[in-house]
Formats: C-alpha cells, structure tokens, sequence
C-alpha cells in the first residue's frame, strides 16, 4: 500500500527521534477482549450494554463510555468493577494491528526512542506490551486529546501516529507533526480535516514513509 499524505510534510528535528503512538487501533487491536469485558461486566452487573457500539467508538476515557451505560453517581463505582473485570478478560483475545511490531522496529533501526500515549489506565496499558512481547521505550497512560500532550513534550516526541481525531488533536497541541491511521473509527478525510500532517492506511505503510520522512 502507499501512504496516503495530506498537509505539509515538514523535515525531522536534529537530534535523536522519538515517536509517540496511541493503542487502541493504532498498535494494538484490543476490540475483541474489550467486547468480552463489556459483555461480562453487563451480565454481572445486569447493565445493559450494547458491545459492538463501544468497540466501534473507542479512544476517549473509560469514564466517558460507562456514563451511556450507568447513571452519572455510578460512572467511578462501574468503571473500577469494569477494570477489575478487564484484567481477566481483556488480555488474552488482544494482537496487535497488522505493521505495529515493524513501525516500532523501524524507530528503533533509526536510533529513535518510542513512547506509547493513551487514554487506557497505565498497569493495563503496559500489561497488554508485556503479554505480548512488545516493548515501548515508554508507557504512558489516563491521557486523551489534548491532555496526550503533556507526556508528549515531557518525552520530546517530535512525531505522533494514532488513529483518533483525539490523537491528531494531541499532536498540535504538543508541537509535533501528527500521523493518522484509517484503522480506527475515522476515515482518512475525517484524520485530515482534523489537522493530520500524514494519513497511513495503517502500520504496514509506515516504514516506508518514515524512512523517506528521516532520510
């Protein structure tokens, strides 16, 4: 596949690199143990959940979809039982998106530092690298948005790929050229019109544009 590109393609800063990724869609395909989760957290809590719509919509906070599902003075109680349940269930049905494991590789090759920044609570977010064998320079967690900044200047990260508006939307506001992937739930003109600087059909695309991109 080519990369598809949209706003300006600027030049990588001087220095060593580092890369920021999103997880959920972008390296990681955690739909199939989150629909597990969410279809045990509803038969033990007798909360009706509709599984197949959160796992269409994910990137923002826990919170944000447990407030569909539960009254707003039941959002922290459901989300610490939903977590407790994710431990269990979650875990096993996860694998990572076709390209993700090579985009990490291809950093490194480069003399680059990855970090993943994520909306997912930090122990799961690293629980789901160390059970698969993937291992980030860095791991940051309870982040979305603009919010994914912070970890993002913190960490120097000059590129950050992802596959939520969110994520794009994160990128501007740490300064650092944004990387969309049409493998979550927008399109590529959606990642675009959000302010994405590139726009990858997804991970597989990658190397070869970031090696153009560091060349």
């Amino acid at each position: 596949m080519s990369p598809m590109t949209t706003n300006a393609q600027t030049s990588p800063p001087a220095g060593p690199l580092t890369v920021g990724f999103d997880l959920d869609l972008t390296l990681l395909d955690t739909r199939p143990g989150i629909r597990k989760t969410w279809l045990a957290f509803a038969e033990k809590y007798g909360v009706e959940v509709d599984a197949d719509l959160v796992i269409s919509r994910l990137g923002p906070p826990l919170e944000q979809e447990m407030a569909h599902w539960v009254p707003a003075a039941q959002v922290t109680e459901m989300t610490a039982h939903y977590r407790a349940l994710y431990g269990i269930h979650a875990f096993e049905p996860t694998v990572p998106m076709p390209g993700a494991r090579d985009a990490l590789d291809a950093v490194r090759e480069a003399g680059g530092r990855t970090i993943v920044v994520s909306a997912k609570n930090g122990p799961h977010a690293q629980r789901h690298f160390t059970h698969l064998g993937i291992e980030p320079d860095v791991v940051v967690g309870g982040l979305f948005a603009e919010g994914k900044a912070e970890a993002l200047r913190a960490h120097g990260a000059s590129v950050y790929v992802g596959d939520h508006v969110g994520d794009v939307r994160g990128a501007v506001a740490a300064g650092a050229l944004s990387v969309g992937v049409a493998t979550g739930p927008y399109a590529p003109g959606e990642l675009r019109a959000a302010g994405a600087d590139v726009v990858l059909e997804d991970l597989t695309d990658f190397r070869a544009w970031w090696e153009a991109y560091v060349s």
